[in-house]
Formats: structure tokens, C-alpha cells, sequence
């Protein structure tokens, strides 16, 4: 049996793309973070009509992980009906770029595919 060497080890302590993903990994968060890109400023029932296939407790689950981590504000408003607003910080805003070339990358593979797009 060989010695492992401590930095050969990845957890999430010391791996920057574990530790990125520990943060906007999941099936919804990217697309979470993708929709309010496109339109700004939702609320939540436009989230949820615009993601199909999301449950309201992992939208909210979501919303919430991402509101922890400092991607996404949360602007409630003193009225009734009760209203909320969520959009991307500027700490998210700064992931934008990399979305951008995943996107790219997405939509070139469905394409080649002969995937609906």
C-alpha cells in the first residue's frame, strides 16, 4: 500500500471547485441563479413558473441555501398582499461569466444531440 501524500487528498477543506460547488452545486441552484441573470428581479411564483419541474420546498430550499451563501437577495416589502423580490448580488453577479461558457458548452452538446431546445 502506497502512502498518500496529505495534499493528494481532496475534501471539501481544501478543494477550491468542491468548495464551489458545496455553494451553487444541485439540480436547481444554477438554473435558479440562470433565470434571475435573465430577468434581473423575480418573485417567487415567477421562479417557480419559469423552472418546471421545481417543488416548492426545493425552490424555497434553494432560494434560501443561495440567500446563506451570498448569491441571491431577498427584498421583502411591507404591504399586503405580501411581496418578495429576489435577485443576484454583486458576489454573484461575479459567477455570470463562467454561466455564460457553460451555457455555451449546454447548448452546443444539445445541438449536436438533436436536442429540443
Amino acid at each position: 500500500m502506497t502512502e498518500t501524500n496529505e495534499f493528494e487528498i481532496i475534501n471539501k477543506n481544501n478543494c477550491v471547485m468542491v468548495h464551489a460547488m458545496d455553494i451553487i452545486g444541485g439540480k436547481w441552484r444554477l438554473p435558479i441563479i440562470w433565470k434571475l441573470y435573465q430577468n434581473k428581479t423575480m418573485r417567487y411564483n415567477e421562479l417557480k413558473r419559469s423552472l418546471v419541474g421545481i417543488t416548492n420546498i426545493m425552490l424555497t430550499r434553494s432560494l434560501r441555501s443561495l440567500e446563506e451563501s451570498g448569491l441571491v437577495s431577498r427584498v421583502e416589502f411591507n404591504q399586503i398582499p405580501p411581496k418578495v423580490e429576489y435577485s443576484l448580488t454583486d458576489n454573484c453577479q461575479e459567477l455570470v461569466p463562467a454561466l455564460e461558457v457553460i451555457y455555451s458548452w449546454g447548448r452546443e452538446r444539445m445541438i449536436r444531440e438533436n436536442l429540443d431546445l
